[in-house]
């Protein structure tokens, strides 16, 4: 059977690889949004594991509230994307921080 540790295990991995990912990763806005992702269903497999070995329902609820927050993140970073692309033929971060004015 598979107990709450491991369920935190795996948590805490898939947290610290998003963590190197974006400190290693600092030029392709798209892998910074996916590691950004990638922490969200990290803090999401936590609610889920306390809630299934609690008994209560509260944190799998809390959980699709996030996925769908999470849902709308990513299509707005998405659109956002697309504009800046369009408009600076690059998504490279560092040639993104300039402000137009």
């Amino acid at each position: 059977m598979i107990e709450l540790s491991d369920y935190l295990m795996l948590s805490g991995i898939l947290f610290a690889i998003s963590i190197a990912g974006i400190f290693i990763n600092r030029k392709n806005l798209i892998v910074l949004l996916m590691c950004i992702e990638l922490m969200l269903l990290a803090v999401n497999t936590n609610f889920i594991a306390f809630s299934h070995f609690l008994g209560d329902m509260a944190g799998q609820v809390f959980v699709f509230f996030i996925l769908t927050v999470a849902a709308a993140e990513a299509a707005i970073g998405l659109a956002i994307l697309v504009v800046l692309f369009r408009s600076r033929r690059t998504i490279d971060v560092e040639d993104l921080d300039a402000l137009k004015g």
